[in-house]
């Protein structure tokens, strides 16, 4: 019958993005409010049976061209200034991204994932972020395209699964979740986010302009009690 084929061809993953310590309050250096709040929600999600779950977080070196830090003055406030990245490989190709406060610095405390969430759940944990010369907003990839210049090993572990579908949470929604979401879309996964599991650094501004950009996109705002996750609900585990 039709159900049990949709059901055969539906294999849904779980991203959780850069729920790291230092994202979240109360000692984050660059914490969201409410940041630590979607753990209850991401932990729910985490037992449901998606095919894969996978964490992503933020793994950047101390010399990392998106810290303020690593700026001459006056081009050096963190949320204020931005700056412009040329590729390492083509100076032709530029991308004008904001500073930030040092966060994230690979083997650092605030580089941990947060211990309330449920670890034991996690099938792989993807870092991003390595290379000092590019902002990487997305768990896939920089958004240099020629050619690009730090791709981690997340799209290769969806298409080894077989995923069909991505479920996209963590922070913020505004940065890491967006663009991760973008490119899962535009990679061929459908690409729904659950807003009851995300925080943005901009609640305003930045989450409508995110959700625009998003929608745009193709990628689906979903909530916790729709539809869309009754679907990884009623599957079991295993198939």
């Amino acid at each position: 019958m039709g159900g049990s084929h949709q059901d055969d061809t539906f294999r849904p993953a779980l991203l959780v993005v850069d729920l790291q310590e230092d994202f979240c309050p109360p000692h984050g250096s660059l914490a969201l409010r409410g940041g630590r709040s979607i753990v209850d929600a991401v932990n729910d999600l985490l037992e449901l049976p998606f095919t894969l779950k996978i964490a992503t977080k933020d793994w950047h070196p101390a010399d990392h061209i998106s810290f303020a830090v690593n700026h001459s003055p006056p081009n050096n406030r963190p949320f204020i200034s931005t700056t412009v990245v040329k590729n390492p490989y083509n100076e032709a190709e530029t991308d004008t991204s904001r500073l930030w406060p040092v966060h994230c610095v690979q083997d650092s405390p605030g580089a941990g994932l947060i211990p309330e969430l449920n670890l034991d759940k996690i099938h792989h944990v993807v870092e991003k972020g390595q290379d000092a010369r590019v902002e990487m907003y997305s768990a896939f990839t920089d958004p240099f395209e020629h050619p690009s210049v730090s791709t981690s090993a997340l799209r290769g572990l969806l298409q080894e699964a077989h995923i069909s579908h991505v479920y996209v949470v963590g922070l913020a929604f505004d940065y890491c979740v967006r663009h991760t979401a973008l490119h899962s879309q535009r990679y061929g996964f459908q690409t729904c986010i659950v807003r009851d599991a995300t925080r943005a650094v901009d609640p305003g501004k930045g989450w409508q302009e995110a959700e625009e950009e998003l929608r745009a996109a193709g990628v689906v705002m979903i909530d916790w009690q729709g539809e869309e996750l009754d679907r990884v609900r009623h599957l079991e585990e295993g198939c």
